[in-house]
């Protein structure tokens, strides 16, 4: 059993943690935690047994090229995907999980270069932090939007010794609306990240594009 006081230091007045442990670890960890919570009567409920996913921190970013209204994505197998009734084959912004103590810019000039082959070539944007599943799951990913030379994209790239084979799709921000109009991008991440650069994208190209 671990210590509940000292799981991570998250402390909260209208939350009483009274057990946790960890009966599952490998890629994945799932911690179960038994708890109770302040009502919004202000009294306290009744405890309650949840198991929790423990991802962490992660670092999602949208590369985008203002000289070519383009945008670098990635394509990868995902099992779940395939499990939840989609094409295991998904297309999705580059991403990572955070390590340690590192920065989620860190993390995003990393994962770029190992998804892609590719070197940010300015800026970093803040888009926002959300949670992807908060009912289940510990998760917070960072959301980036990053300014890219797409002329180089292609390739297929990704670590091996993490099992990565990664291919890199360039789509213009034309062939983003109408495969978003499909439904043809499915994960959260990838999902808010493009309709924020839809959103952003005059800003953008003021902001970037060679005078």
């Amino acid at each position: 059993m671990t210590d509940p006081s000292a799981d991570d230091g998250r402390v909260h007045g209208d939350v009483e943690i009274i057990e946790a442990t960890t009966p599952f670890e490998r890629f994945l960890r799932i911690d179960t935690i038994r708890f109770r919570h302040r009502l919004f009567s202000g009294a306290w409920g009744a405890s309650h047994t949840y198991d929790v996913l423990r991802r962490g921190a992660a670092v999602a970013l949208v590369l985008y090229d203002p000289d070519r209204d383009s945008v670098v994505l990635i394509e990868q197998f995902r099992l779940p995907a395939l499990l939840a009734g989609s094409s295991p084959w998904q297309i999705e912004i580059v991403a990572g999980l955070v390590d340690g103590d590192e920065t989620p810019e860190n993390v995003a000039v990393r994962e770029t270069r190992e998804e892609t082959g590719l070197a940010l070539t300015g800026e970093l944007i803040p888009i926002q932090r959300y949670l992807p599943s908060c009912g289940a799951s510990d998760e917070s990913v960072h959301l980036l939007c990053a300014q890219i030379d797409a002329s180089a994209a292609g390739g297929v790239h990704g670590a091996p010794e993490e099992g990565e084979d990664i291919r890199t799709v360039v789509k213009t921000v034309a062939e983003i609306e109408a495969m978003l109009e499909a439904g043809a991008i499915e994960n959260g991440h990838s999902l808010i990240a493009l309709y924020w650069l839809l959103r952003h994208r005059d800003e953008l190209q003021r902001r970037w594009c060679k005078a």
